[in-house]
């Protein structure tokens, strides 16, 4: 097993897990409490989250707000995403820097997203996403920065995508910049 922490961004980090395969199928663990710990992933998560995407969607991005923060471990079971995590941590020498990562079910690799991160993801093919949470989620703390926004820089690599009417409206960086008077 592989845990790549990202180059630029402290916190991200990508897990490669080891995969057994046989005429049956394969096996391989999608989660180690003991294990894990020791690369600042946390022991406990709270909620479980599944969603189908078809090819072409974007989800996000999204966080949730003090005291409501998630940290995220994220991975697809079906198709492949583009992943994208956004660094929204006030204090952070990266603030507003976003990083990427395919995540595949063919390569069953997971990345976990720490708490200060706005977090989306595209479908790439028919998708199943599926992440744990640190947190549960809270409507009244949900918040989020919109997809295209020019300040991100985030080239998604697709012209028209699906996007929910709420996605559409999501504020800009500046806009969160200006509550977090950063």
């Amino acid at each position: 097993m592989k845990f790549i922490s990202h180059p630029i961004i402290n916190g991200l980090i990508e897990i490669i897990p080891d995969v057994w395969k046989d005429e049956r199928g394969y096996f391989f663990e999608a989660y180690h409490s003991e294990k894990w710990s020791k690369f600042g992933i946390p022991k406990t998560f709270l909620q479980d989250n599944q969603s189908f995407s078809k090819k072409g969607t974007i989800r996000g991005l999204h966080f949730q707000k003090e005291p409501f923060e998630q940290g995220k471990l994220v991975s697809v079971v079906k198709g492949k995403a583009l992943d994208v995590a956004v660094d929204i941590r006030p204090n952070s020498p990266t603030f507003g820097r976003h990083a990427k990562f395919i995540l595949d079910c063919e390569q069953h690799n997971l990345v976990y997203i720490p708490p200060g991160f706005a977090h989306g993801f595209l479908a790439l093919e028919d998708v199943i996403f599926v992440y744990k949470c640190t947190n549960v989620y809270n409507k009244t703390y949900e918040s989020g920065l919109l997809w295209n926004d020019p300040d991100l820089e985030i080239d998604w690599g697709i012209k028209d995508p699906l996007i929910s009417e709420k996605d559409k409206n999501l504020p800009k960086l500046v806009d969160l910049k200006n509550s977090l008077d950063v």
